[in-house]
């Protein structure tokens, strides 16, 4: 069944062209949680094979993406908030969480959003505490670009190189994922150490 949706993908993309890319990734990176590896990667597949560009791949990823991601943040931004104020508290959201989510992300929203970008199943939500506390736009948007940019290239350098290779793929994509996640650690163990001596 995975392979018919990936086929099915390829095969929206291949019609739809860089618009299918763009979109696919608006809906991904906003509010239907969907792997983006069934999207890059054959888009990265049909860029070896002469059909596509890689550099435009990546421009149609990176703006789907954004627009995704701004959907998140601005209806947490204008309408979120109102409605955990008004109802937060049968969620076990009190004001002062709240409050202690916005002084976090004064401070850490870069850091956070960044990271947030590239560890799958937190992608699409970290928009939403950035939205609420309305996190500067221009930070936003530069780190969810940074974090999205890194994710996509390596899926459609994956897509490129061994597009047709389902095993090597997986196997390659599970060593992608864990090699990131370590590095996320150690940026994570970094960060803290270094604001403890600021």
């Amino acid at each position: 069944m995975i392979h018919d949706i990936a086929q099915l993908l390829v095969d929206l993309i291949f019609d739809w062209g860089y618009l299918g890319i763009f979109l696919l990734m608006a809906v991904e990176s906003s509010f239907v949680p969907f792997p983006s590896e069934i999207v890059m990667i054959p888009a990265g597949y049909l860029a070896s094979q002469g059909e596509m560009n890689l550099l435009v791949i990546i421009l149609c990823a990176l703006s789907g993406s954004l627009i995704g991601a701004f959907i998140n943040y601005f209806l947490a931004l204008f309408l979120g908030r109102k409605i955990l104020l008004r109802y937060g508290k049968y969620f076990f959201v009190s004001n002062e969480s709240l409050y202690k989510m916005d002084r976090y992300f004064l401070k850490h929203g870069a850091i956070s959003t960044f990271i947030g970008r590239l560890i799958p199943g937190i992608r699409q939500l970290i928009s939403i505490p950035a939205g609420l506390s309305r996190m500067n736009l221009v930070t936003f948007s530069t780190y969810t670009t940074l974090g999205a940019g890194i994710w996509s290239l390596v899926l459609v350098m994956l897509g490129y190189f061994i597009g047709e290779n389902q095993e090597m793929l997986d196997a390659y994509l599970k060593q992608i994922t864990i090699v990131l996640l370590v590095l996320i650690v150690l940026l994570g163990f970094w960060y803290t150490y270094k604001n403890k001596k600021i």
